[in-house]
């Protein structure tokens, strides 16, 4: 175990995802420490302090987010966003499956600060292992009083409700994750207003993602100052990082932000899968730009970094290709990907997504035509900021730093 670890800090055993194994490894007390030492003004100043970025993929941070929502206008909602759909990415997965109880205990303790009465975590549909994992866990802090009226004693109640998700990229977006959970087809909203002025049934909400608010224990444990001297000074913190594609060891990895690209993919992965020198990386889940080798040299695993590159770090999933690897092709699978993926609310996204898929498909079975490229260029230029959510620039950016 390492000072800079906050999620790999125990070996994973038949129980280890139970109360019992979570207490033991001090769960629960950062809670306890909360509610009867620290005003829920405190937490926030603790979370402020930290430097916590959202780690959903906007990079937000987190104590401005909640110093947006006007605690005394009634209620406030918290939402957990574990609708976890970008490919590449399968952080997430590991907390609910693992360590479920450090997800409950950073809501509450965020719903503490924000005064929230009722908390929602909205579960990606295709999960099974997660959510049964989930919904154990919560019986067992129910049982255990730490959720439901006055926890652990005190004056703070909160319970929290697990709403599955029917499959659907785009509710992965906080608004349409919002319009989903109040039974409505999980189409995005407008903004402004912002959730943290009118969300979850037109009441202030907060929507962070699982890893953001499972941080929450260690931050309000170790103290705000300890979590930002961890990693790099503007983006500080652990970061789970998924690494996958044609590397010999696939997996996640807890690194401190600021961590060496290379280090990543040569020391801790184990190189390219058969010896391949390596072509590109996309670093941050399917819909960050692609990075070639040359680049990836140079790159730390911090949002500056990656962003003086043209890329994101978005949601921390490190997609590695080998030399040999036809770029026209995975291009095709991440296209037909987010077309499929479109909501149809906005035209742009709608109608480009469909025809970029279609240029691609027409480019790989040979019968391309010299203006495909041209229309390939043009496309995403009338996509990128033209819709609602930010799932038509996610379609867009990868077919523009192909192309480039």
């Amino acid at each position: 175990m390492t000072a800079d670890r906050v999620f790999f800090t125990f070996d994973i055993a038949e129980e280890s995802h139970a109360l019992a194994a979570y207490r033991s490894r001090g769960g629960y007390e950062a809670l306890a420490k909360a509610l009867t030492s620290l005003q829920p003004n405190d937490v926030l100043q603790e979370v402020t302090q930290s430097g916590l970025r959202g780690r959903g993929g906007a990079n937000f941070p987190v104590g401005a987010k909640w110093s947006f929502v006007d605690r005394k206008r009634g209620v406030v909602y918290l939402c957990c966003n574990a609708d976890e759909g970008e490919p590449g990415t399968f952080k997430d997965r590991w907390i609910l499956e693992h360590s479920p109880h450090q997800l409950i205990e950073g809501m509450l303790l965020a719903a503490y600060a924000l005064g929230a009465r009722h908390a929602f975590v909205y579960i990606r549909g295709e999960f099974d292992l997660p959510l049964r994992r989930l919904r154990g866990a919560l019986d067992e802090a129910r049982g255990a009083g730490l959720t439901g009226e006055r926890i652990l004693g005190t004056a703070f109640s909160c319970d929290i409700v697990v709403h599955r998700g029917a499959g659907a990229y785009v509710c992965g977006e906080e608004s349409s994750l919002i319009t989903s959970l109040e039974g409505r087809k999980g189409y995005p909203r407008n903004k402004p207003p912002f959730p943290a002025i009118k969300g979850l049934y037109q009441s202030p909400t907060v929507v962070n993602n699982v890893e953001t608010l499972a941080n929450l224990p260690w931050i309000i444990g170790h103290g705000g100052a300890a979590y930002a001297s961890i990693g790099a000074k503007s983006n500080p913190g652990s970061r789970l990082f998924g690494v996958s594609g044609h590397v010999n060891q696939p997996g996640l990895y807890e690194r401190p932000t600021g961590y060496p690209m290379k280090a990543m993919i040569f020391d801790d992965a184990g190189g390219v899968l058969g010896g391949k020198s390596l072509k590109a990386v996309i670093p941050g889940g399917s819909s960050t730009p692609v990075l070639t080798a040359a680049e990836v040299d140079a790159l730390t695993l911090d949002a500056a970094s990656l962003q003086q590159a043209g890329s994101m770090l978005g949601s921390g999933g490190l997609i590695v290709i080998a030399e040999g690897t036809c770029m026209v092709r995975l291009l095709q699978v991440l296209t037909r990907f987010y077309a499929h993926e479109s909501c149809g609310q906005c035209s742009p996204c709608r109608e480009g997504t469909s025809w970029m898929d279609d240029i691609l498909a027409r480019i790989v079975a040979g019968t391309g035509k010299r203006a495909d490229l041209e229309n390939l260029r043009a496309i995403p230029q009338g996509i990128v900021g033209n819709t609602i959510c930010a799932l038509g620039d996610a379609a867009a950016l990868p077919v523009k730093s192909f192309l480039k």
